[in-house]
């Protein structure tokens, strides 16, 4: 149930769906009696869209999360595993293709191909399943192999987990795989925006780690300020207001050790 909700109720709570779903009706009741009402929710919505669009609000929201966990620094020993999360290939594309097709994450791809040379004896993770309602697009982890040839991993020091739906079952199923011992030291790869949310499901599941984001979208000390892309302020307010609705959920649920995880 909890699956299903997170990817109905959120995906109609991002502003952009909800002014839209509210315009439509709008739309709808200018046709029929109530065309005061009607007139009122469609010029509303069509000017909290170009509002929300224009002002900087999404980039705050981001910049807040991925503002929370620094970029990982190397220090001590050498780190013994590192688990990549999901998110970076799309497994319907890579699918029709017939090869791996990379999107908007492709840092979570190239952190792991540089922190694979870094440190050669470290284990690799790779936990990506269907993350769709239908589940028919296949698991993300099924087209990573070509990759690690690519870059030439070798295929026995990567094990792919390919049943995770979102970052709770991550955590969990990476855990049994990876059965990390007291002491050891893991890294976790993800988009820095994602990160508080991973590290407490991790957290949750018993499996310490250590957060290095990537695919960041704000600069370090990002300033406020309003700007003309309507478009691309909406797509990043939709993006930053599912991150923290999804922390909300998990924290009510129980799916994360903390709110809003610090390091």
């Amino acid at each position: 149930m909890f699956f299903i909700l997170s990817k109905t109720v959120a995906l109609l709570l991002r502003p952009s769906i909800l002014l839209c779903v509210i315009g439509v009706i709008g739309l709808v009741l200018l046709l029929l009696r109530w065309r005061r009402t009607g007139r009122v929710l469609t010029i509303a919505s069509f000017a909290a869209l170009v509002v929300l669009g224009v002002s900087p609000l999404g980039q705050v929201l981001t910049h807040a999360l991925e503002a929370r966990f620094p970029k990982w620094q190397p220090g001590g020993r050498a780190p013994d595993g590192v688990v990549v999360l999901g998110g970076a290939l799309s497994p319907k594309l890579s699918r029709l293709h017939d090869e791996p097709v990379i999107g908007n994450d492709a840092g979570r791809i190239l952190a792991m191909a540089r922190l694979a040379r870094a440190y050669p004896q470290a284990r690799i993770v790779y936990s990506g399943g269907d993350g769709t309602l239908r589940a028919k697009d296949g698991a993300e982890a099924d087209h990573v192999l070509p990759l690690l040839d690519l870059f030439g991993i070798a295929r026995d020091r990567v094990v792919l987990e390919s049943r995770s739906r979102n970052t709770a079952e991550n955590a969990a199923f990476s855990r049994d795989l990876a059965k990390p011992k007291p002491g050891e030291r893991w890294l976790l790869v993800t988009s820095a925006q994602h990160m508080p949310r991973a590290i407490g499901s991790f957290r949750q599941a018993g499996f310490v780690v250590e957060a290095y984001p990537t695919d960041w979208h704000t600069e370090l000390k990002y300033r406020y300020r309003p700007a003309l892309d309507v478009i691309g302020g909406l797509a990043r307010l939709d993006s930053a207001t599912a991150e923290w609705t999804g922390l909300a959920a998990y924290w009510l649920t129980g799916k994360t050790s903390a709110f809003f995880p610090a390091p």
